[in-house]
């Protein structure tokens, strides 16, 4: 049996990892700026994380939802405590797509209706119903196509108000992403989030906040989405949830009611899973790396805009993207292959950086040293003699 060919590959097996570096099966080692899609939170196998699983996977494993585990409750407390949410429910899960999945669910069970506002270059995940929110028909079946989503432009004020004058008792929820991720690093401006919210309150939708890859503590705010000073009435988050760990969840804001059987899972907030997930918010508590991604985060910043060669730098935190001009095309390769880096991308010209949140500035000030130089030797080679 052959695996099924849908990830284009880089020729590179990873054997070992530690901190914000990873080495492959030949002893090379690659200072990682992306952290696998944004999931390495905390760094490569933090002593801290490797012991919490590890001293859970002697007590037990894994059983169902169907008897009470006490690290669920430890979970959302903690949980609460980082993020400021204090007064929400918590529901856990196993990844982005479902956690927006099951964010969609509750907001239609809430409203009894079914019309969802997304926007234009939106990733909202591959099962159904986030699929169906997600701006990228390469990604939709035929059997994910439906007239319950309205696609409207990203930042446009103006046409959200518009759509609500037209079809806002119709409407079930408006889910956005904080920075769009695979939309390449665009974020959501704070007045925009401000009007979503405002809109909602006054028709009765439900704001959801999709936090996959923009939360918790990537930005230097646990969500991203609390730049505008309003909360959601729904976050969604995965990736650095776990730090590797496949774990995921929504919260839930108080006025929204649970019913049994209404949501359901088999293996999330299973033993090992909260183990995880509970020592990710103890390092970022601990080690102080909300804080961390704003200082390494904003040197970044400034060095990628001081370089004349690249374009429209943006981002907060440790979630930043820069645009790559024509002549620059084969950039994140270079970085990967001769500087030993990396970096993930965004159709078609968008370099991303989604470092751990604990990315040391000296391992930042190699990165850019690296830049330079590849971006020096692209465009020396594509420069015509005179």
């Amino acid at each position: 049996m052959n695996l099924f060919d849908v990830y284009p590959i880089n020729e590179i097996t990873i054997v070992k990892a530690k901190g914000s570096y990873v080495w492959d099966d030949k002893g090379e080692q690659y200072l990682d700026l992306y952290g696998g899609h944004a999931v390495i939170s905390i760094g490569h196998t933090h002593p801290h994380w490797v012991k919490r699983i590890e001293e859970q996977l002697e007590k037990i494993a894994f059983y169902s939802n169907s008897i009470r585990i006490p690290l669920q409750q430890q979970l959302a407390e903690k949980l609460g405590k980082l993020s400021g949410k204090t007064d929400y429910q918590l529901f856990l899960c196993n990844s982005g797509a479902e956690a927006n999945e099951n964010a969609l669910k509750l907001a239609s069970f809430h409203t009894g209706r079914k019309k969802v506002i997304a926007f234009s270059k939106s990733f909202h995940g591959r099962t159904s119903l986030a699929v169906a929110v997600t701006d990228n028909k390469n990604y939709v079946a035929p059997v994910n196509e439906t007239d319950n989503v309205i696609f409207l432009p990203f930042n446009d004020a103006d046409a959200l108000e518009s759509c609500f004058k037209k079809e806002g008792k119709e409407i079930s929820a408006v889910i956005i992403e904080g920075i769009q991720g695979v939309g390449g690093i665009n974020v959501a401006d704070d007045s925009f989030m401000r009007k979503i919210r405002s809109l909602c309150d006054e028709y009765g939708a439900v704001y959801i906040a999709d936090s996959v890859q923009c939360g918790y503590g990537r930005t230097g705010k646990f969500f991203s989405h609390d730049f505008a000073g309003v909360n959601a009435d729904i976050y969604s988050m995965a990736k650095g949830m776990g730090n590797g760990f496949p774990v995921a969840g929504i919260i839930v804001a108080p006025h929204i009611k649970p019913k049994h059987f209404q949501l359901g899972t088999t293996f999330g907030g299973n033993h090992l899973a909260c183990a995880a997930a509970l020592a990710v918010l103890e390092i970022i508590e601990e080690e102080k790396l909300m804080g961390n991604a704003v200082m390494v985060g904003k040197y970044l910043r400034d060095e990628l805009e001081s370089i004349p060669e690249l374009e429209n730098v943006r981002g907060r935190g440790l979630m930043i993207g820069f645009d790559v001009p024509a002549e620059l095309k084969d950039l994140k390769k270079n970085l990967l292959w001769n500087q030993k880096i990396f970096t993930g991308e965004a159709k078609p010209n968008v370099i991303r950086l989604l470092p751990s949140l604990a990315l040391k500035k000296r391992d930042a000030e190699q990165f850019i040293e690296s830049l330079k130089e590849e971006i020096k030797n692209l465009v020396s080679t594509t420069t015509p003699v005179s």
